[in-house]
């Protein structure tokens, strides 16, 4: 019996452990070429997860409205577990370059832009939503998948969204 215990111990620490030692992800790259957001850890991506993006996802930001998710190098600066989706991680969009840009232009930049799961009580949609661009300019990914992002990331991440 001792020897049963021992390897349960073992099995759920092995389990668990790994998953522990992936906290602490440097930064998040995000390829809205491929729908792709990698976590990285000492320059090397440790995660991949299929994303959708906004409903008129190419090129950068330019206002609010525009259903585009912005490029570039932001943070990731706050979590909110009491979101209108299945948890949402800010991304500080915009930043003084996207603020400037929009002023020049006489429009608002927008922002609440989020990383952030499926709409509250539709999680189970997911295998369909996930397979277009739906967003108002966020990055959308499972529920699950939000599950671990949000255990993983910690806010003052970088992330970097490439075109």
């Amino acid at each position: 019996m001792h020897h049963l215990k021992l390897f349960i111990f073992l099995f759920v620490l092995f389990i668990y452990g790994a998953e522990y030692a992936q906290a602490g992800i440097d930064s998040v790259v995000v390829s809205k070429a491929t729908r792709t957001m990698y976590l990285v850890k000492d320059g090397t991506p440790i995660k991949e997860y299929h994303i959708a993006l906004g409903g008129n996802p190419q090129g950068h930001k330019q206002q609010e409205g525009d259903e585009r998710t912005p490029e570039g190098m932001y943070l990731l600066d706050s979590k909110n577990s009491d979101s209108d989706f299945h948890k949402a991680i800010h991304i500080s969009y915009p930043n003084a370059q996207d603020r400037a840009r929009a002023k020049e232009m006489g429009v608002s930049p927008g922002g609440a832009i989020m990383i952030h799961g499926q709409k509250n009580g539709f999680g189970w949609l997911a295998g369909v939503t996930q397979r277009f661009d739906w967003t108002a300019g966020c990055i959308a990914v499972t529920n699950s998948d939000m599950n671990e992002i949000w255990d993983l990331i910690e806010p003052g991440t970088p992330i970097e969204i490439r075109p």
